[in-house]
Protein backbone atom coordinates (compact mmCIF):
# COMPACT_ATOMS: atom_id res chain seq x y z
CA UNK A 1 0.00 0.00 0.00
CA UNK A 2 1.68 3.39 -0.98
CA UNK A 3 1.94 6.07 1.98
CA UNK A 4 0.21 9.59 1.40
CA UNK A 5 2.91 11.86 0.15
CA UNK A 6 4.37 14.78 3.09
CA UNK A 7 2.42 17.74 2.95
CA UNK A 8 4.17 20.50 3.08
CA UNK A 9 4.55 23.43 5.71
CA UNK A 10 2.04 25.43 2.74
CA UNK A 11 -0.40 23.03 2.28
CA UNK A 12 -0.63 22.17 6.26
CA UNK A 13 -1.20 26.06 6.57
CA UNK A 14 -3.79 26.02 3.88
CA UNK A 15 -5.74 23.13 5.53
CA UNK A 16 -5.48 24.95 9.05
CA UNK A 17 -7.19 28.46 7.10
CA UNK A 18 -9.63 26.42 5.69
CA UNK A 19 -11.12 24.88 8.84
CA UNK A 20 -10.77 27.75 10.41
CA UNK A 21 -13.13 29.30 7.83
CA UNK A 22 -15.67 26.05 8.54
CA UNK A 23 -15.09 26.60 12.05
CA UNK A 24 -16.07 30.01 12.20
CA UNK A 25 -19.46 29.30 10.04
CA UNK A 26 -20.29 26.00 11.31
CA UNK A 27 -20.25 28.14 14.85
CA UNK A 28 -22.50 31.21 13.50
CA UNK A 29 -24.85 28.39 13.10
CA UNK A 30 -24.67 26.89 16.59
CA UNK A 31 -25.15 30.66 17.68
CA UNK A 32 -28.24 30.92 15.38
CA UNK A 33 -29.65 28.09 17.63
CA UNK A 34 -28.72 29.86 20.67
CA UNK A 35 -30.49 32.34 19.99
CA UNK A 36 -33.25 31.09 18.49
CA UNK A 37 -33.83 29.64 22.13
CA UNK A 38 -35.94 26.49 20.58
CA UNK A 39 -33.15 24.38 22.12
CA UNK A 40 -29.79 23.75 20.72
CA UNK A 41 -27.58 21.08 19.02
CA UNK A 42 -27.12 17.85 21.67
CA UNK A 43 -23.38 19.00 22.46
CA UNK A 44 -24.45 22.36 23.23
CA UNK A 45 -27.55 21.41 24.86
CA UNK A 46 -24.94 19.77 27.36
CA UNK A 47 -22.83 23.24 27.70
CA UNK A 48 -25.64 25.29 27.96
CA UNK A 49 -26.46 23.00 31.26
CA UNK A 50 -23.49 23.45 32.75
CA UNK A 51 -22.81 27.28 31.55
CA UNK A 52 -26.57 27.91 33.50
CA UNK A 53 -25.36 25.31 36.23
CA UNK A 54 -22.79 26.58 36.93
CA UNK A 55 -22.98 29.88 36.80
CA UNK A 56 -26.12 29.58 39.53
CA UNK A 57 -23.66 27.96 42.05
CA UNK A 58 -21.19 30.77 41.39
CA UNK A 59 -22.25 33.71 40.63
CA UNK A 60 -19.68 33.95 38.20
CA UNK A 61 -20.96 36.88 36.04
CA UNK A 62 -17.58 36.71 33.56
CA UNK A 63 -18.82 33.36 32.52
CA UNK A 64 -19.63 32.55 29.17
CA UNK A 65 -21.48 30.13 26.73
CA UNK A 66 -18.34 30.40 24.83
CA UNK A 67 -16.30 30.00 27.58
CA UNK A 68 -17.72 27.12 28.95
CA UNK A 69 -18.01 25.53 25.69
CA UNK A 70 -13.90 25.84 25.12
CA UNK A 71 -13.66 23.96 29.12
CA UNK A 72 -15.58 21.23 27.81
CA UNK A 73 -13.71 21.04 24.91
CA UNK A 74 -10.35 21.16 27.17
CA UNK A 75 -11.82 18.14 29.29
CA UNK A 76 -12.27 15.96 26.66
CA UNK A 77 -9.00 16.20 25.21
CA UNK A 78 -7.48 15.68 28.61
CA UNK A 79 -9.13 12.97 28.62
CA UNK A 80 -8.41 11.64 24.88
CA UNK A 81 -4.29 12.13 26.30
CA UNK A 82 -4.77 9.25 28.05
CA UNK A 83 -6.96 7.19 25.87
CA UNK A 84 -5.55 7.81 22.86
CA UNK A 85 -3.38 10.35 21.88
CA UNK A 86 -3.26 10.13 18.55
CA UNK A 87 -6.85 11.45 17.82
CA UNK A 88 -5.84 15.10 18.69
CA UNK A 89 -4.31 17.36 15.53
CA UNK A 90 -3.17 20.66 15.30
CA UNK A 91 -7.48 21.28 14.22
CA UNK A 92 -9.06 19.30 17.19
CA UNK A 93 -6.72 22.30 19.53
CA UNK A 94 -8.24 24.93 17.54
CA UNK A 95 -11.42 23.93 17.39
CA UNK A 96 -10.92 23.80 21.09
CA UNK A 97 -9.37 27.00 21.72
CA UNK A 98 -11.78 29.11 18.92
CA UNK A 99 -15.08 27.48 18.91
CA UNK A 100 -16.09 29.43 21.89
CA UNK A 101 -14.87 33.06 21.63
CA UNK A 102 -16.13 32.49 17.86
CA UNK A 103 -19.58 32.32 19.37
CA UNK A 104 -19.39 34.90 21.93
CA UNK A 105 -18.50 37.30 18.78
CA UNK A 106 -21.18 36.24 17.20
CA UNK A 107 -23.74 36.27 20.08
CA UNK A 108 -22.63 39.83 21.04
CA UNK A 109 -22.94 41.12 16.93
CA UNK A 110 -26.50 39.13 16.87
CA UNK A 111 -28.00 39.54 19.94
CA UNK A 112 -29.77 42.34 18.99
CA UNK A 113 -31.97 40.44 16.58
CA UNK A 114 -33.32 38.57 19.64
CA UNK A 115 -33.55 42.12 21.79
CA UNK A 116 -37.45 41.82 21.70
CA UNK A 117 -39.99 39.20 21.66
CA UNK A 118 -39.97 37.55 18.09
CA UNK A 119 -42.82 35.34 16.78
CA UNK A 120 -42.49 31.29 16.47
CA UNK A 121 -42.06 31.70 12.60
CA UNK A 122 -38.99 33.79 12.91
CA UNK A 123 -37.30 31.27 15.28
CA UNK A 124 -38.35 28.57 13.14
CA UNK A 125 -36.28 30.30 10.04
CA UNK A 126 -33.68 31.22 12.32
CA UNK A 127 -33.23 28.05 13.55
CA UNK A 128 -33.22 26.19 10.20
CA UNK A 129 -30.82 28.88 8.66
CA UNK A 130 -28.29 27.81 11.70
CA UNK A 131 -28.44 23.84 11.06
CA UNK A 132 -27.63 24.47 7.13
CA UNK A 133 -24.60 27.05 7.97
CA UNK A 134 -23.64 24.24 10.92
CA UNK A 135 -23.85 21.62 8.15
CA UNK A 136 -22.17 23.49 5.88
CA UNK A 137 -19.11 24.42 8.23
CA UNK A 138 -18.84 21.17 9.61
CA UNK A 139 -18.58 19.98 6.28
CA UNK A 140 -15.41 22.24 5.51
CA UNK A 141 -13.95 21.46 8.86
CA UNK A 142 -13.76 17.59 7.80
CA UNK A 143 -12.95 18.27 4.15
CA UNK A 144 -9.94 20.71 5.66
CA UNK A 145 -8.51 17.56 7.09
CA UNK A 146 -6.72 19.26 9.54
CA UNK A 147 -7.73 17.63 12.55
CA UNK A 148 -11.87 16.69 13.78
CA UNK A 149 -13.64 18.78 16.61
CA UNK A 150 -13.67 17.53 20.24
CA UNK A 151 -17.22 16.94 20.68
CA UNK A 152 -17.38 15.18 17.36
CA UNK A 153 -14.30 12.80 18.30
CA UNK A 154 -16.26 11.75 21.73
CA UNK A 155 -18.37 9.15 19.44
CA UNK A 156 -15.67 7.97 16.87
CA UNK A 157 -13.07 7.50 19.82
CA UNK A 158 -15.87 5.00 21.14
CA UNK A 159 -17.16 3.70 18.20
CA UNK A 160 -13.42 2.69 17.06
CA UNK A 161 -12.49 1.37 20.52
CA UNK A 162 -15.38 -0.93 20.24
CA UNK A 163 -15.95 -1.90 17.40
CA UNK A 164 -19.45 -0.63 17.42
CA UNK A 165 -21.03 1.04 14.36
CA UNK A 166 -20.31 4.87 14.30
CA UNK A 167 -24.03 5.49 13.73
CA UNK A 168 -25.53 4.04 16.90
CA UNK A 169 -22.79 5.41 18.89
CA UNK A 170 -23.21 8.89 17.65
CA UNK A 171 -27.44 8.68 18.79
CA UNK A 172 -26.52 7.69 21.97
CA UNK A 173 -23.59 9.71 22.63
CA UNK A 174 -25.73 12.44 21.23
CA UNK A 175 -28.66 11.63 24.17
CA UNK A 176 -26.17 11.45 26.80
CA UNK A 177 -25.47 14.99 25.57
CA UNK A 178 -28.54 15.79 25.92
CA UNK A 179 -30.30 14.15 29.00
CA UNK A 180 -27.20 15.77 30.76
CA UNK A 181 -27.71 19.03 29.60
CA UNK A 182 -31.45 18.54 30.29
CA UNK A 183 -30.73 17.67 33.74
CA UNK A 184 -28.58 20.92 34.35
CA UNK A 185 -30.59 22.95 32.92
CA UNK A 186 -29.71 23.03 28.82
CA UNK A 187 -32.30 24.07 26.50
CA UNK A 188 -34.10 21.07 24.79
CA UNK A 189 -36.88 21.52 22.32
CA UNK A 190 -37.77 21.34 19.28
CA UNK A 191 -34.95 22.93 17.72
CA UNK A 192 -32.94 20.07 18.99
CA UNK A 193 -35.13 17.65 17.60
CA UNK A 194 -34.96 19.70 14.01
CA UNK A 195 -30.49 19.61 14.56
CA UNK A 196 -30.98 16.28 14.57
CA UNK A 197 -33.03 15.41 12.09
CA UNK A 198 -31.80 18.32 9.58
CA UNK A 199 -27.87 18.60 10.06
CA UNK A 200 -27.27 14.95 8.89
CA UNK A 201 -29.04 14.99 5.58
CA UNK A 202 -27.28 18.77 5.06
CA UNK A 203 -24.69 18.05 5.75
CA UNK A 204 -24.14 14.52 3.38
CA UNK A 205 -25.82 17.27 0.97
CA UNK A 206 -22.63 19.79 1.29
CA UNK A 207 -19.99 16.94 1.52
CA UNK A 208 -19.15 16.50 -1.64
CA UNK A 209 -19.32 20.17 -2.54
CA UNK A 210 -17.22 21.11 0.20
CA UNK A 211 -14.50 18.68 -0.95
CA UNK A 212 -14.60 20.25 -4.52
CA UNK A 213 -14.35 23.37 -2.72
CA UNK A 214 -11.65 22.75 -0.52
CA UNK A 215 -9.64 20.79 -3.65
CA UNK A 216 -10.11 23.63 -5.93
CA UNK A 217 -8.49 26.07 -3.48
CA UNK A 218 -5.94 23.55 -2.79
CA UNK A 219 -5.05 23.76 -6.46
CA UNK A 220 -5.13 26.81 -7.04
CA UNK A 221 -2.82 28.07 -4.17
CA UNK A 222 -0.65 24.99 -4.22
Amino acid sequence: MESKPKRTGKEILLRVVILLVGLTIAHLGVTLFLLADLGADPFNVLVQGIFRKTGSLTGFAGLTHGYTHMAVCFLIILILLFVDRSYIKIGTLLCMICGGPIIDFFTGLLGFLFAQDRTMGFQLIVLAAGCVILAFGMTIVIKSDAGTGPNDLVALVISEKSGARFGIVRVIVDVSFILIGVLLGGSFGVGTVICAALVGPVAGFFLPRSERIVNRILCKVL
